[in-house]
């Protein structure tokens, strides 16, 4: 098991290791224990075995976060496969040669005990680390609107919206990209929109303006919309 790096959690210290199939009970049973905790079900779309077995089996990359030998943290990564419900159309891609460049970050998970100390935000660093920038261009995800820990997680990574639509069985998500090749440059224009605005920020995204940030106002969240040059 290859460690990638070493860490501590206020009186904890903890080991990050590239993750394999032997490691896929640990993994079910911790997003099983973050499941029951999510005080709103919707939140997570929670992967199946065969989903987490599909990346462990050399499809992706899992990377885990071990306190006294117990998965405490996992973040994951997928190379998905080309069907007609690719994130990569949504970055504006054609080619099936452009959308094999395209990872998915998938599933985050963070045990309730070992939360507040960020580990959601290094695991992210760290499993950067661990993507090969001569195989693929772009990291694709997916979050619900109103998800504010998930929505921080991506755009403090870089990541913009790039659409904002109904999948998994009818589900409101937003489509967030980051490009791995050079960071974006935005036109000045900003506009500002309430999250729970779903049609204004479809017609935003469809005249080539994406999300970039968001932050709260009174009593609601809004997002910032910015062209690219």
């Amino acid at each position: 098991m290859e460690k990638v790096y070493e860490g501590s959690l206020g009186e904890y210290s903890y080991s990050v290791y590239v993750l394999g199939k032997t490691h896929l009970p640990e993994v079910l049973a911790l997003q099983d224990i973050v499941c029951e905790a999510l005080p709103n079900k919707d939140i997570l779309q929670p992967l199946s075995e065969e989903e987490f077995d599909f990346i462990l089996s050399g499809n992706g990359i899992m990377i885990g976060a071990f306190h006294d030998e117990k998965l405490i943290a996992f973040r994951a990564l997928l190379i998905p496969p080309i069907d007609e419900d690719h994130l990569g159309y949504d970055i504006g891609l054609v080619d099936e040669a452009d959308l094999k460049r395209v990872l998915y970050q998938e599933i985050s998970s963070v045990d309730p005990n070992y939360r507040g100390y960020g580990l959601q935000k290094t695991l992210a660093k760290v499993i950067m680390q661990q993507i090969d920038t001569n195989a693929f261009d772009y990291l694709a995800t997916t979050v619900m609107p109103y998800n504010i820990a998930s929505l921080k997680d991506k755009f403090s990574q870089g990541f913009y919206t790039v659409a904002l639509k109904y999948i998994y069985g009818g589900k409101l998500r937003y489509v967030f990209a980051l490009d791995l090749r050079k960071q974006p440059q935005y036109e000045d224009e900003t506009v500002t929109i309430s999250m729970g605005d779903v049609e204004a920020q479809q017609k935003l995204l469809s005249e080539g303006f994406i999300g970039v940030e968001m932050k709260q106002l009174a009593e609601d969240w809004v997002v910032e919309y910015k062209k690219l040059k």
